[in-house]
């Protein structure tokens, strides 16, 4: 997210909202370009939203199996890096290790994309803040409260809402928080936009005064070691509908999807009158144009 500042972040939403308002209007804006996406990790949003973003813009997008290349016998990030940017004008990486998206990004001639580390997931955050726009008309002085995993998701929406002016309160078990860095950076950040940043463990706070609550799953990709362990300990992290209950009865519900039903959401929440999560998750295809667009355009 830090790789943005907070006025290229705003022209992006801004962006998406014209993006989404009229999309005939961007048909061919990028004819002719062609995005190469790199999958180290299973995805369904990131995936097809990205490469219809590509065919609507009027350009290609190649999906690349690590399994059917070199990368799966060894080459190193690096190498193909310096060869793939000489293929193509853009490259979407999800992978495993963020250390593995850096190399990417330093030895490759065209831009590259975070489409997901085990750090951040920085494009389902600006589709996130889009979707809040789109529903508030603005971002400054929002409350979104996060209940949860201190994930990926976590520390994205923590410098997202922190540069965006959003009051954000993440409520996780001890020892799940999200990383220490990334709330030194978001309170930072805070003190030049007026967001408040709070970061505390007890799940009956977290409807207080909320606006937006979000959830994520429970055991990310590469935490399947500790789904026993994890299930125990969140339970009552649950978004549930005594949580709802607590909070004003226009608070939207979030989740960025795919949600273990049951576990840390139930389906009377995600299925009920306040969830936004479907708009949420279309809102992904109007934000990746527009980070397509920030990137190529």
């Amino acid at each position: 997210m830090n790789d943005l500042s907070i006025g290229e972040l705003e022209s992006i939403i801004r962006e998406t909202e014209r993006i989404k308002a009229k999309p005939e209007n961007y048909k061919n804006r990028l004819k002719d370009k062609i995005l190469l996406m790199l999958f180290e990790k299973p995805s369904t949003r990131t995936r097809i939203s990205f490469e219809i973003a590509m065919i609507q813009l009027g350009g290609n997008a190649i999906d690349i199996d690590e399994s059917m290349t070199q990368l799966g016998r060894g080459e190193t990030i690096g190498d193909s890096a310096r060869v793939l940017s000489r293929y193509s004008d853009c490259i979407l990486a999800r992978v495993k290790k963020h250390e593995t998206l850096k190399k990417l990004a330093k030895n490759s001639k065209v831009p590259v994309i975070n489409g997901l580390s085990d750090l951040e997931h920085p494009c389902q955050v600006i589709s996130d803040l889009f979707t809040i726009y789109e529903v508030e008309g603005g971002l400054k002085g929002v409350n979104l409260t996060y209940i949860g995993d201190g994930n990926n998701v976590c520390n994205s929406l923590l410098l997202g809402c922190a540069m965006s002016g959003i009051n954000i309160k993440v409520v996780s078990p001890e020892g799940y928080e999200p990383g220490r860095e990334f709330v030194e950076k978001a309170l930072n950040i805070s003190k030049k936009t007026g967001s408040k940043v709070e970061v505390i463990n007890d799940p009956k706070k977290a409807a207080i005064n909320a606006d937006f609550i979000y959830t994520d799953v429970w055991v990310s990709m590469g935490d399947e070691s500790e789904e026993k362990k994890r299930l125990g300990i969140f339970q009552a992290y649950q978004l549930n509908e005594e949580i709802v209950k607590l909070a004003d009865s226009n608070c939207r519900i979030m989740h960025c999807l795919p949600a273990h039903r049951g576990l840390e959401i139930t389906n009377g929440v995600i299925d009920g009158k306040n969830s936004i999560v479907w708009d949420q998750a279309e809102n992904r295809l109007h934000a990746q144009k527009a980070i397509l667009l920030r990137s190529l355009g």
